[in-house]
């Protein structure tokens, strides 16, 4: 939690004059992807996006005190006071002059603070499992992350699919994760609502993938296995937050780039089985 809180200080101390992924990462002791992974899962939003509202937020109470909208701008980095009033009005939905009116109604990102919070009064389930390289085949889509609740952009992608050449799909999987799979793929800025991301409905396979198929090779990779029963998707969207949250800071591991893939069994309408595999890396 020292590294953490001394990250949120360096970016304190940098929202005018900008901030250093890098420098973050060098500060917490983990890799900057790594970094920049768990503190979209912890803090809610991208570190981007936590920048940008701070950014703002101090550069408002600013304008509140009568200062000059191109003087505040210049402060903090904007190009122009257009460029300032473009971004204040995306954070407060009025302009920095609508601001001063009595009773205007603004928006405050407060500062971050990490803290231990004790948990572990039910275990997690995984495995560490090594794999060689293999193909991953199947049918592709754009869609946003649905952090809670039902994801309508997949269900209606699946239920599109022809069943037949989903039939024909599956019938290449010749290794674990077996069978069908949900895979998510270009997260590269982690974890904020709404994110466009790639998802397949695929199978990991060593076949000659048939020209119908998408396929992609992923390399030989370590992939962290957890395994959750429970509502759907309530219990595997909670176990993709339970695994930053708690798994990643008490284990020697770094999520690392790759492919999200995930294994479902259903029990019942509204009960799986679920098998997560995520990518890994050791950490130094």
């Amino acid at each position: 939690m020292r590294e953490w809180n001394e990250a949120v200080d360096y970016i304190e101390a940098h929202l005018a004059d900008g901030v250093s992924g890098r420098a973050l990462a060098a500060i917490t002791l983990t890799s900057e992807y790594h970094f920049r992974r768990m503190f979209a899962t912890l803090a809610g939003m991208p570190l981007s996006e936590y920048v940008r509202r701070r950014r703002m937020s101090i550069a408002t109470g600013q304008i509140l005190e009568g200062r000059g909208v191109l003087d505040v701008a210049v402060d903090f980095g904007y190009g122009s006071s257009e460029a300032f009033s473009r971004a204040f009005k995306n954070l407060h939905g009025i302009t920095p002059s609508q601001a001063r009116r009595p009773g205007a109604s603004l928006r405050s990102q407060p500062r971050l603070r990490f803290h231990l919070h004790v948990e572990g009064s039910t275990h997690v389930e995984y495995q560490i499992s090594k794999a060689p390289a293999f193909r991953l085949a199947g049918f592709s889509t754009r869609v946003p992350l649905v952090h809670s609740g039902a994801n309508t952009a997949i269900e209606e992608f699946e239920k599109g699919l022809d069943q037949e050449a989903k039939a024909r799909l599956h019938s290449l999987s010749d290794r674990e994760p077996s069978g069908p799979l949900g895979v998510s793929i270009n997260l590269d800025d982690p974890r904020a609502e709404g994110m466009m991301l790639d998802y397949w409905h695929a199978v990991a396979t060593t076949a000659q993938v048939p020209e119908e198929f998408e396929s992609m090779d992923v390399p030989a990779s370590t992939w962290v296995v957890f395994e959750t029963h429970g509502s759907f998707p309530e219990a595997l969207q909670q176990l993709w937050a339970t695994a930053a949250s708690e798994w990643f800071p008490a284990n020697p591991y770094l999520w690392a780039r790759g492919p999200e893939m995930l294994k479902v069994e259903y029990l019942s309408e509204n009960s799986c089985r679920g098998e997560p595999w995520l990518p890994v890396e050791r950490a130094d």
